[in-house]
């Protein structure tokens, strides 16, 4: 399993975790950015710059992924891919999106947009808060350990 970032609207503590969580186990991991960003400097971590550009970033993910890898982001279109080609897709706010789960956001972001088209202001999501944190950390974990049992002899 490699781990995949759409690393430019991930907030740093997630990014905290994930280079914790790669430095520990050397699972791979990539973040995928518009911009240049300070990783740490470890072999088995990188960062993969892409144009500017609306979903430069997430076709690159999803041009590189392989079936079992884990993609990170809050994108739900991105994530309905991810699922589609055979990946993991998990929220920095610690949802791990399902088949039947992405249905349903889909359609609740479709509804926010027309909100939004005809002027209703929708708001933004709630702060990134401690609950979100431990709920990312708990998935992640269990995703690589799920991994390591089935690649290992």
């Amino acid at each position: 399993m490699k781990i995949w970032v759409d690393a430019d609207a991930c907030p740093a503590v997630i990014k905290n975790i994930l280079f914790k969580a790669s430095q520990r186990t050397r699972v791979p991991l990539t973040l995928v950015a518009n911009q240049y960003m300070h990783i740490p400097r470890l072999e088995w971590i990188k960062l993969l710059q892409v144009a500017p550009g609306f979903d430069v970033a997430d076709n690159e993910i999803v041009k590189r992924l392989e079936i079992g890898d884990l993609v990170i982001t809050s994108d739900i279109p991105l994530a309905a891919q991810v699922l589609e080609k055979g990946g993991h897709a998990l929220s920095p706010r610690g949802e791990l999106y399902s088949s039947d789960s992405i249905r349903g956001h889909l359609h609740m972001r479709e509804f926010k947009e027309s909100l939004r088209a005809s002027g209703i202001d929708t708001g933004g999501p709630p702060p990134l808060a401690a609950k979100n944190c431990n709920a990312f950390a708990n998935h992640l974990e269990k995703l690589i350990s799920q991994d390591k049992r089935t690649t290992c002899p």
